[in-house]
């Protein structure tokens, strides 16, 4: 049977992932290729740690580029992670004509427009499944699976660690830094959980999801990111009585020519399928045009998860290879006409607000002035509990209103004589 020669660049976590894979169902691969998928060599700046697989000595280099120049190598698997080195690796690859299969988001969502368009200039294949969700193929649906379909929305849960927080904070009645100490200790979280809990791991992935479903990049500063350090247990019970789930969503929506990208915790309802996505999973809904919307589920990270859909990847490549067929999806299928990026400032959505207020009569009549003024109209106001003291909590239901008219009324409501603390605000995502 025909091999295909493979060369990995990266043997952390998710590199020794897709070497136990091969080992572990390479048979059962074979059969469903026709071809058999081998590893001619691997890369790694530690070539003694034990991962928990074994494979031949002789395979092991410090040398990265031997790998790519190595004749052997027909695939090469870049795992190394960061926008440094390894986008110099497939740059290289890329160069030398060979297909390159990454599960870097933090490249893709970087400097993606340079490798998507070095990668089409090259007609060289260059797959990235596991950039976003690890084991669900989202990438792979929205390049193939809704192909016929023009994408109007996708919300995603797309952090474990944000979504095991945020679960533990509502089962347990925790505190945010309980739930991420708790995390951390079983391993969910790093000892530095800023790129998790800020939001930028999921801003990262919102915008490989949406230079995908709209032909056009998405650079990561065009992403409005908000992270979940400021989400309370009483915000959380606040919700639940309200019929809501905090989660921390990314959201893509189009709007003729415009597309929002943002990524902040949101407010959805608890009958919403991603309400019930708790503990690490990711999910992600999709709303087609024709398919309408689909919904995909599961661990978006882990080694096993992750190493999946590199190896699927790879397979894909292989089959390319083995038909004379390479770029029967490009990178990036370009749109034919220019999109360009919503601010945040003129995106339209519904407000849940938590105001501390003085305890007198009137009191309210200000506040709903203000909003008023700046077009602001009121769903619904709830007194959640009695006084205890000179300020009570009153929580505010918008309808639909721009981010911008409600930030400067926020900004005007939180001056004022009766108002005790900043306003909290989270923004909510009805049915869609």
């Amino acid at each position: 049977m025909k091999e295909i020669g493979i060369g990995l660049l990266g043997f952390g976590t998710v590199g020794a992932g897709v070497v136990a894979g091969l080992q572990q169902n390479g048979d059962l691969i074979a059969e469903r290729l026709g071809v058999n998928l081998v590893v001619r060599k691997i890369a790694d700046v530690d070539l003694e740690r034990d991962r928990g697989v074994k494979v031949d000595p002789a395979l092991l280099t410090r040398d990265a580029v031997a790998v790519i120049e190595d004749p052997r190598v027909d695939i090469v698997v870049e795992l190394i992670g960061g926008t440094g080195v390894a986008k110099d690796l497939i740059v290289l690859a890329l160069e030398r004509g060979k297909p390159v299969v990454t599960a870097n988001k933090a490249l893709l969502a970087s400097c993606g427009g340079e490798i998507f368009e070095l990668a089409d200039r090259k007609r060289v294949d260059l797959y990235f499944g596991a950039s976003v969700g690890g084991g669900m193929p989202i990438v792979r649906v929205l390049r193939q699976g809704l192909i016929a379909n023009q994408v109007d929305a996708i919300h995603g849960i797309l952090n474990g660690t944000c979504n095991y927080i945020l679960t533990r904070m509502e089962k347990e009645r925790v505190s945010f830094e309980a739930a991420l100490a708790e995390a951390q200790k079983q391993g969910y979280a790093e000892a530095d959980p800023a790129l998790d809990i800020d939001g930028l791991d999921t801003a990262h992935k919102a915008a490989i999801l949406a230079s995908i479903a709209y032909g056009f990049f998405v650079p990561l500063e065009h992403v409005y990111v908000e992270g979940i350090r400021n989400v309370g247990e009483q915000d959380i019970q606040y919700a639940l009585d309200l019929g809501y789930r905090i989660k921390l969503l990314a959201v893509v929506k189009r709007h003729g020519t415009k597309v929002e990208v943002r990524v902040h915790p949101t407010m959805v309802p608890l009958n919403h399928m991603l309400a019930s996505v708790s503990g690490v999973y990711n999910a992600v809904m999709v709303k087609g045009d024709l398919a309408g919307s689909t919904l995909y589920y599961g661990r978006g990270a882990g080694r096993e998860p992750t190493a999946s859909t590199v190896i699927g990847d790879i397979a894909d490549i292989a089959r390319n290879l083995m038909a004379g067929a390479p770029r029967r999806f490009k990178a990036l299928a370009k749109a034919s006409h220019r999109f360009k990026i919503m601010e945040i400032g003129d995106v339209e959505t519904r407000y849940y607000l938590r105001l501390t207020l003085l305890d007198k009569p009137g009191v309210l009549a200000q506040i709903t002035s203000v909003l008023g003024e700046h077009e602001i109209s009121l769903a619904s106001v709830l007194q959640k509990e009695a006084a205890t003291g000179a300020y009570v909590p009153v929580v505010i239901i918008t309808h639909r209103a721009k981010e911008k008219q409600l930030a400067a009324a926020l900004k005007k409501i939180d001056v004022l004589p009766v108002v005790g603390a900043r306003t909290v605000k989270f923004r909510i995502e009805d049915h869609q």
